[in-house]
């Protein structure tokens, strides 16, 4: 429908289970073209191979600039992880890193090289900047491990199920081999050590001590414009006390198979508290609480902890180089992508436009 209506639009696909740091990577080569390159320091660091795919790439002239000096630039929007892994893209070629460039020497990926201003705007729509409660669970590995599995067990038995369920985990060694089950591969992918020797997958990064850990060092670059959405899908509990909150069925009741599991996440989120000073963030109380069943609200405006950025309320004028929080949709987390949300298209075409005329 974007491409219909004149906006140039892509849509990627990285890795659903990695660390922020490979879907950046992914990410880049998915755009720019060329083979995937997760950095030789990382590489070593974290025991899997330095390459990965190769691809033709959406705009092979990104970043190129024109007879009259022009930059071709990009707009990036991405939905939960996807919002902070377009973040770690925008900072990666502002900055660069300097660990990369110190192990790779000439041989560095663009990448790292840093000074490249090639996006005009990042927008995140209900993504865990600070971090999700939800992955604050132990056994949150698990837990996903059982639901991948059960759609493996489905989705094994349709053609090309490889080509649908793409793992995308390829540096870890991790291929799905001829003639193998779906599930008997997403049960080998869930007994890696990438998951329990390793800070370098999804897990890690939506939670709240790795969210902060990447606010650290992830900042808004000054010549790129930031946007994001928040979402809220509970209300207040009836009979708490305290004021928890669960799924306000109106917004989150049409999820037929999967509404007992959004429940059950929301009010997990709605009530979850802790105290532990040895944690990134060590006080999650009740402003914690309002969330849209995969990620707490609060967490949604851009990112508070161990970060610097500006985050302020958008008022008609983008700031940039800072955060443009644009307010919260009474919707749940998959409703801004258009899953149950009848808006969807209107929204998406309302931000394409307002991307399309932000002042250079």
């Amino acid at each position: 429908e974007l491409n219909d209506r004149g906006f140039t639009t892509y849509t990627a696909a990285v890795g659903p289970l990695s660390s922020n740091w490979d879907r950046a990577c992914e990410l880049y080569a998915e755009i720019k073209g060329g083979t995937v390159d997760y950095g030789e320091a990382h590489a070593k660091r974290y025991g899997h191979a330095r390459f990965g795919r190769t691809y033709k790439g959406f705009v092979k002239d990104w970043g190129a600039e024109d007879e009259d000096g022009n930059i071709n630039k990009i707009h990036l929007i991405g939905h939960s992880q996807g919002g902070q892994t377009v973040r770690l893209l925008s900072a990666l070629l502002g900055e660069g890193s300097e660990e990369e460039r110190a192990a790779s020497g000439e041989k560095v990926s663009p990448l790292f090289e840093g000074g490249h201003s090639w996006i005009d705007s990042v927008t995140t729509l209900a993504s865990p900047h600070d971090g999700t409660t939800l992955a604050d669970v132990k056994g949150t590995n698990k837990f996903a491990a059982i639901l991948l599995s059960a759609a493996g067990s489905t989705l094994g038995n349709f053609q090309n199920s490889a080509e649908i369920y793409d793992i995308k985990l390829d540096q870890f060694g991790l291929k799905r081999k001829s003639g193998e089950s779906l599930k008997s591969f997403l049960d080998r992918v869930f007994k890696s050590s990438m998951w329990t020797n390793s800070k370098d997958n999804c897990a890690y990064d939506l939670g709240t001590d790795g969210a902060v850990v990447q606010n650290q060092w992830v900042t808004a670059q000054p010549d790129t414009y930031y946007f994001s959405w928040g979402c809220l899908g509970t209300k207040k509990a009836l009979l708490s006390l305290d004021g928890h909150q669960v799924a306000d069925p109106l917004i989150m009741g049409d999820k037929k198979l999967y509404n007992a599991q959004w429940a059950a996440q929301a009010a997990f989120m709605g009530s979850y508290h802790r105290k532990d000073y040895s944690r990134e963030i060590p006080v999650i109380d009740e402003k914690w609480w309002p969330n849209d069943g995969y990620v707490n609200t609060i967490s949604e405006s851009g990112p508070h902890y161990g970060s610097t950025d500006v985050i302020e309320d958008y008022n008609g004028t983008p700031e940039i180089g800072q955060w443009n929080f644009m307010g919260t949709k009474h919707i749940d987390h998959e409703d801004i992508i258009g899953r149950n949300w009848d808006g969807a298209l209107d929204f998406f075409v309302e931000t394409a436009t307002m991307l399309s005329q932000l002042p250079k």
